[in-house]
Protein backbone atom coordinates (compact mmCIF):
# COMPACT_ATOMS: atom_id res chain seq x y z
CA UNK A 1 0.00 0.00 0.00
CA UNK A 2 1.56 3.68 -0.96
CA UNK A 3 -0.03 6.20 1.50
CA UNK A 4 1.03 9.95 0.63
CA UNK A 5 0.55 12.15 4.28
CA UNK A 6 -0.03 15.63 4.13
CA UNK A 7 1.82 17.73 6.26
CA UNK A 8 2.26 21.44 6.99
CA UNK A 9 4.93 23.85 8.49
CA UNK A 10 3.36 25.63 11.48
CA UNK A 11 4.20 28.47 13.36
CA UNK A 12 5.08 27.12 17.06
CA UNK A 13 1.51 28.19 19.13
CA UNK A 14 3.21 28.57 22.06
CA UNK A 15 5.33 31.66 20.58
CA UNK A 16 4.19 35.19 20.16
CA UNK A 17 3.02 36.05 16.52
CA UNK A 18 3.13 39.27 14.22
CA UNK A 19 1.95 39.83 11.31
CA UNK A 20 3.37 41.62 7.43
CA UNK A 21 1.69 44.75 6.20
CA UNK A 22 0.61 42.06 4.09
CA UNK A 23 -1.41 40.27 6.92
CA UNK A 24 0.49 36.88 6.68
CA UNK A 25 2.26 35.63 9.47
CA UNK A 26 5.77 37.25 10.27
CA UNK A 27 7.91 33.88 10.28
CA UNK A 28 10.94 35.70 11.54
CA UNK A 29 12.90 34.68 14.62
CA UNK A 30 9.46 32.63 15.12
CA UNK A 31 10.35 28.72 15.83
CA UNK A 32 8.19 26.25 13.53
CA UNK A 33 7.00 22.70 13.70
CA UNK A 34 5.38 19.99 12.02
CA UNK A 35 1.27 20.60 12.21
CA UNK A 36 0.64 18.57 15.59
CA UNK A 37 -3.06 17.76 14.42
CA UNK A 38 -1.05 16.36 11.39
CA UNK A 39 0.88 13.93 13.59
CA UNK A 40 -2.16 12.06 14.19
CA UNK A 41 -2.17 11.26 10.17
CA UNK A 42 1.39 10.60 10.09
CA UNK A 43 1.10 7.80 12.87
CA UNK A 44 -2.21 6.16 11.61
CA UNK A 45 -0.50 5.71 7.73
CA UNK A 46 2.88 4.50 10.15
CA UNK A 47 0.49 1.90 11.73
CA UNK A 48 -1.11 0.93 8.28
CA UNK A 49 2.76 -0.10 6.35
CA UNK A 50 3.12 -1.77 9.61
CA UNK A 51 0.67 -3.94 10.20
CA UNK A 52 1.41 -5.60 6.08
CA UNK A 53 3.40 -3.55 4.12
CA UNK A 54 3.62 -0.18 1.88
CA UNK A 55 5.59 2.96 2.26
CA UNK A 56 4.47 6.34 3.56
CA UNK A 57 5.67 9.29 1.63
CA UNK A 58 5.45 12.81 3.70
CA UNK A 59 4.32 15.83 1.48
CA UNK A 60 4.35 19.81 1.93
CA UNK A 61 4.07 23.09 0.72
CA UNK A 62 5.60 25.82 2.19
CA UNK A 63 9.16 28.32 2.65
CA UNK A 64 12.36 26.74 2.58
CA UNK A 65 11.70 26.14 6.30
CA UNK A 66 8.78 23.93 5.95
CA UNK A 67 11.26 20.97 4.87
CA UNK A 68 11.18 20.70 9.11
CA UNK A 69 7.78 19.46 8.19
CA UNK A 70 8.54 16.58 6.37
CA UNK A 71 11.81 15.53 8.27
CA UNK A 72 9.90 15.35 11.74
CA UNK A 73 7.46 12.67 9.56
CA UNK A 74 10.89 10.96 8.56
CA UNK A 75 11.90 10.47 11.68
CA UNK A 76 8.55 9.27 12.92
CA UNK A 77 9.12 6.47 10.12
CA UNK A 78 7.95 7.53 6.80
CA UNK A 79 10.18 6.39 3.56
CA UNK A 80 10.55 9.34 2.07
CA UNK A 81 8.87 13.40 1.49
CA UNK A 82 8.50 15.70 -0.77
CA UNK A 83 8.61 19.84 -0.16
CA UNK A 84 6.82 21.90 -2.95
CA UNK A 85 8.73 25.12 -2.74
CA UNK A 86 8.35 28.05 -5.09
CA UNK A 87 7.84 32.15 -4.39
CA UNK A 88 4.21 31.95 -6.09
CA UNK A 89 3.04 29.75 -3.35
CA UNK A 90 3.43 32.88 -0.80
CA UNK A 91 -0.38 33.88 -0.05
CA UNK A 92 -1.57 30.41 -1.30
CA UNK A 93 -5.35 30.15 0.14
CA UNK A 94 -7.48 26.65 0.71
CA UNK A 95 -8.40 26.22 -3.51
CA UNK A 96 -4.91 27.23 -4.19
CA UNK A 97 -3.17 24.75 -1.74
CA UNK A 98 -5.38 22.13 -2.38
CA UNK A 99 -4.48 22.69 -6.29
CA UNK A 100 -0.70 22.41 -5.67
CA UNK A 101 -1.14 19.32 -2.94
CA UNK A 102 -3.43 17.24 -5.67
CA UNK A 103 -0.78 17.83 -8.68
CA UNK A 104 2.22 16.68 -6.35
CA UNK A 105 0.21 13.82 -5.59
CA UNK A 106 -0.29 13.47 -9.09
CA UNK A 107 3.24 13.71 -9.26
CA UNK A 108 4.73 11.13 -6.92
CA UNK A 109 2.65 8.90 -8.66
CA UNK A 110 -0.68 8.88 -6.92
CA UNK A 111 -1.21 6.62 -4.07
CA UNK A 112 -3.82 3.98 -2.52
CA UNK A 113 -4.66 6.26 0.49
CA UNK A 114 -4.03 9.93 1.01
CA UNK A 115 -3.94 10.90 4.65
CA UNK A 116 -4.19 14.35 6.80
CA UNK A 117 -5.31 15.50 9.83
CA UNK A 118 -8.39 16.73 10.20
CA UNK A 119 -6.90 20.90 10.24
CA UNK A 120 -4.02 22.51 10.60
CA UNK A 121 -3.45 24.24 14.04
CA UNK A 122 -2.77 27.84 12.08
CA UNK A 123 -5.92 27.79 10.13
CA UNK A 124 -8.08 25.63 11.54
CA UNK A 125 -10.25 25.65 8.15
CA UNK A 126 -10.79 21.85 7.62
CA UNK A 127 -11.52 22.20 4.17
CA UNK A 128 -8.26 21.67 2.03
CA UNK A 129 -9.14 17.55 2.49
CA UNK A 130 -11.96 17.65 0.71
CA UNK A 131 -10.64 20.41 -2.15
CA UNK A 132 -7.87 17.95 -2.53
CA UNK A 133 -9.76 14.82 -2.95
CA UNK A 134 -12.01 16.32 -5.36
CA UNK A 135 -9.37 17.54 -6.90
CA UNK A 136 -8.29 13.98 -7.67
CA UNK A 137 -11.40 12.58 -8.02
CA UNK A 138 -11.03 10.33 -4.97
CA UNK A 139 -13.69 9.27 -2.01
CA UNK A 140 -13.38 11.28 0.74
CA UNK A 141 -14.31 9.81 4.49
CA UNK A 142 -13.40 12.77 6.72
CA UNK A 143 -12.96 13.52 10.66
CA UNK A 144 -11.51 9.24 10.99
CA UNK A 145 -11.52 9.03 15.18
CA UNK A 146 -10.79 4.89 14.03
CA UNK A 147 -9.46 3.74 10.75
CA UNK A 148 -9.40 0.02 9.07
CA UNK A 149 -8.27 -0.56 5.81
CA UNK A 150 -9.80 -4.42 4.62
CA UNK A 151 -8.83 -5.58 0.96
CA UNK A 152 -9.80 -2.20 -1.36
CA UNK A 153 -11.90 -0.80 1.06
CA UNK A 154 -11.50 1.67 4.22
CA UNK A 155 -13.59 2.25 6.60
CA UNK A 156 -14.10 5.01 9.61
CA UNK A 157 -15.84 5.42 12.95
CA UNK A 158 -16.69 9.12 12.72
CA UNK A 159 -18.17 10.26 16.24
CA UNK A 160 -20.16 12.99 16.47
CA UNK A 161 -21.88 14.99 19.59
CA UNK A 162 -24.98 12.84 19.43
CA UNK A 163 -24.23 9.85 17.43
CA UNK A 164 -21.59 7.73 15.70
CA UNK A 165 -21.24 7.24 11.91
CA UNK A 166 -19.59 4.38 10.50
CA UNK A 167 -18.48 5.15 6.29
CA UNK A 168 -17.02 2.95 4.13
CA UNK A 169 -15.24 3.93 0.61
CA UNK A 170 -13.20 2.21 -2.07
CA UNK A 171 -9.47 2.82 -2.86
CA UNK A 172 -8.12 4.71 -3.87
CA UNK A 173 -9.77 7.17 -0.99
CA UNK A 174 -8.69 10.72 1.24
CA UNK A 175 -9.10 10.33 4.54
CA UNK A 176 -8.79 13.17 7.73
CA UNK A 177 -8.48 11.80 10.93
CA UNK A 178 -8.92 13.72 14.30
CA UNK A 179 -6.42 13.69 17.53
CA UNK A 180 -8.89 10.65 18.86
CA UNK A 181 -7.42 8.22 16.09
CA UNK A 182 -4.11 7.32 17.79
CA UNK A 183 -0.93 8.97 20.22
CA UNK A 184 1.87 9.72 17.61
CA UNK A 185 5.13 8.33 18.23
CA UNK A 186 8.06 10.15 19.54
CA UNK A 187 11.29 9.82 16.98
CA UNK A 188 13.30 7.81 18.48
CA UNK A 189 17.17 8.62 18.05
CA UNK A 190 17.59 5.86 15.53
CA UNK A 191 14.64 7.02 14.19
CA UNK A 192 15.88 10.60 13.80
CA UNK A 193 19.75 9.63 12.14
CA UNK A 194 18.10 7.05 9.44
CA UNK A 195 15.95 10.26 8.59
CA UNK A 196 19.34 11.61 7.46
CA UNK A 197 19.42 9.23 4.76
CA UNK A 198 15.86 9.36 3.85
CA UNK A 199 15.27 10.70 0.40
CA UNK A 200 13.33 14.50 0.30
CA UNK A 201 13.03 15.81 -3.16
CA UNK A 202 11.97 19.63 -3.45
CA UNK A 203 9.77 20.35 -6.70
CA UNK A 204 8.31 23.89 -7.90
CA UNK A 205 5.19 24.97 -9.77
CA UNK A 206 7.36 24.30 -12.85
CA UNK A 207 7.83 20.34 -11.97
CA UNK A 208 4.45 20.13 -11.48
CA UNK A 209 2.95 21.93 -14.19
CA UNK A 210 1.08 24.81 -12.53
CA UNK A 211 1.32 27.82 -13.55
CA UNK A 212 2.07 30.85 -11.01
CA UNK A 213 -1.27 32.43 -11.58
CA UNK A 214 -3.14 29.32 -10.42
CA UNK A 215 -2.55 30.09 -7.03
CA UNK A 216 -2.59 33.77 -6.21
CA UNK A 217 -4.39 34.54 -3.29
CA UNK A 218 -8.46 34.13 -4.19
CA UNK A 219 -10.99 34.65 -0.98
CA UNK A 220 -11.76 36.74 2.00
CA UNK A 221 -10.40 34.97 4.20
CA UNK A 222 -8.00 32.37 3.15
CA UNK A 223 -4.64 30.91 5.10
CA UNK A 224 -1.41 30.95 3.71
CA UNK A 225 0.29 27.83 3.17
CA UNK A 226 3.08 30.28 3.66
CA UNK A 227 1.53 32.38 6.90
CA UNK A 228 -1.82 32.76 8.50
CA UNK A 229 -5.17 34.51 7.59
CA UNK A 230 -5.58 37.13 5.13
CA UNK A 231 -8.74 39.11 4.73
CA UNK A 232 -10.46 41.39 1.99
CA UNK A 233 -8.30 39.94 -0.62
CA UNK A 234 -9.55 40.14 -4.14
CA UNK A 235 -7.95 37.97 -7.27
CA UNK A 236 -8.65 36.98 -10.96
CA UNK A 237 -7.84 32.94 -10.03
CA UNK A 238 -9.24 30.72 -11.74
CA UNK A 239 -9.32 27.60 -9.38
CA UNK A 240 -12.37 29.31 -7.46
Amino acid sequence: MKIVVCVKYVPDAQADRTFEADNTTDRVGVDGLLSELDEYAVEEALKLVEASEGEVVALTMGPEQASDAVRKALQMGAGSGVHVLDDAIAGSDAPATSLVLAKAIEKIGGADLVLTGMASTDGTMSVVPAMVAERLGLPQVTFASELGVDGDAVTIRRDGDASTETVTATLPALVSVTDQINEPRYPSFKGIMAAKKKPLETWSLADLGVDAGEVCCTSWASTSAFGATRYLVTCSSSTV
